[in-house]
């Protein structure tokens, strides 16, 4: 029956887009928060494995900042932000995945 491998393959797919969805909504907010697009998804590949959702909603909330036209944001300046959140595990995240991917 075919039916069974099509069933397979649709979960399989709605599995990927699920695990993908927390990586591309730090990403977008990083970028928002006003970081390069390819230091946001550098930093977001390394964040997403290393904290929980709620963690990864609360990095992506600083993404409201956009509405301040923030260009071209430091890391130093980003990582303020960071701190502001009181969220030790988040901070230790951001420094270290802000400092390989500045290396990269």
């Amino acid at each position: 029956m075919k039916i069974i491998p099509a069933l397979y393959l649709i979960a399989f797919s709605f599995t990927l887009i699920a695990c993908a969805t927390p990586e591309t909504r730090l990403r977008s907010g990083l970028i928002d928060a006003g970081l390069s697009p390819a230091m946001s998804a550098c930093m977001a590949e390394r964040m997403v494995d290393r904290l929980s959702l709620l963690q990864l909603r609360r990095l992506a909330s600083l993404g409201s900042l956009k509405d301040r036209r923030i260009t071209d944001l430091t890391l130093d300046q980003f990582l303020q932000k960071v701190r502001a959140l009181k969220d030790p595990e988040i901070l230790a995240v951001s420094t270290s995945s802000a400092a390989v991917c500045a290396l990269r």
